[in-house]
């Protein structure tokens, strides 16, 4: 099974850390000013009181403007270790919302015992994000180390995503210009999702005309399609070592535990739903849920 199947299979479980009430309740009791100090502060945790300019660099495509309105001050309203404490417990609620008892049950056990022996070949060379979340001691309820390992795995295959986007000479908004076209979402959406204020987008839609990357706005030319997926092939050679090391059986018993936690999840998950970025892969979850 490829690479970028699992990781479309793992991610709905990994993000109801920032697309539930139970995450945002959590922050919001912490004292962050809005949904993006929250985000900020969880996501980055890992890597202690981190300044403004390593995560711009890590994250990669959100603009500056956006990080620098919640970091360093959410370090101010808690410390990193208590971001992390919250979103666990938000990760938590989430998780008992919308599975219920079955959290306890055999599956979920086994699958986090399947995630315990992936932690061990995650890549975490030249990987901060991934190498951060891997250091993190698992948690003891099965439930919530299948989810740190999931994230762990998901920051890793990110962090092979931003050096994908380098090699392919996409810097953070020209990234995002090419993303857009290639899945049809409009510039206002990722503008607004990350803060690239209008002239910033427009000059990094020209130097893309200008490489013959977009045949117009929104519209990549052959060339462009093909940089597109070169990068998605390179973050998913980046990101197989941990499954080739699990085996062809461990990973197809590890998608027949996950694969209908992760549709269940999708299926309530009103915000990951509406969310054009984020993973609803619907039918194939199904499809891998079924066998």
């Amino acid at each position: 099974m490829d690479p970028r199947t699992l990781w479309q299979c793992f991610e709905p479980y990994h993000a109801v850390t920032y697309f539930t009430p139970e995450s945002i309740a959590e922050t919001d009791a912490l004292g962050c000013k809005g949904r993006w100090m929250g985000y900020f502060g969880m996501r980055a945790a890992p890597l202690g009181a981190a300044p403004a300019w390593l995560v711009t660099s890590l994250f990669y495509n959100f603009h500056p403007s956006r990080v620098e309105r919640a970091l360093p001050e959410a370090w101010s309203v808690a410390a990193p270790a208590e971001f992390l404490a919250a979103r666990l417990r938000g990760v938590d609620g989430a998780l008992r919302r919308m599975l219920g008892d079955d959290l306890d049950g055999p599956d979920v056990a086994e699958a986090a015992d399947l995630a315990r022996a992936l932690l061990e070949w995650i890549p975490t060379a030249g990987r901060a994000l991934g190498a951060a979340n891997a250091a993190l001691p698992l948690p003891e309820r099965p439930h919530l180390a299948l989810w740190q390992v999931c994230t762990a795995l998901r920051e890793s295959r990110g962090d092979g995503h931003v050096a994908a986007l380098v090699t392919a000479g996409l810097d953070p908004i020209e990234a995002l210009v090419a993303f857009a076209a290639d899945r049809g979402l409009t510039d206002e959406y990722m503008k607004t999702a990350r803060n690239v204020p209008v002239e910033e987008w427009t000059a990094a839609e020209e130097r893309l005309l200008a490489r013959d990357m977009l045949a117009a706005p929104g519209v990549l030319t052959e060339s462009g399609a093909g940089l597109r997926e070169l990068v998605e092939d390179l973050t998913d050679d980046a990101a197989a070592a941990p499954w080739q090391q699990l085996g062809e059986q461990g990973t197809a018993r590890f998608v027949e535990l996950l694969a209908p936690l992760s549709l269940r999840i999708t299926r309530q998950n009103g915000a990951m739903r509406v969310n054009p970025m984020g993973l609803a892969p619907e039918g194939l979850l199904a499809e891998l849920a079924r066998g």
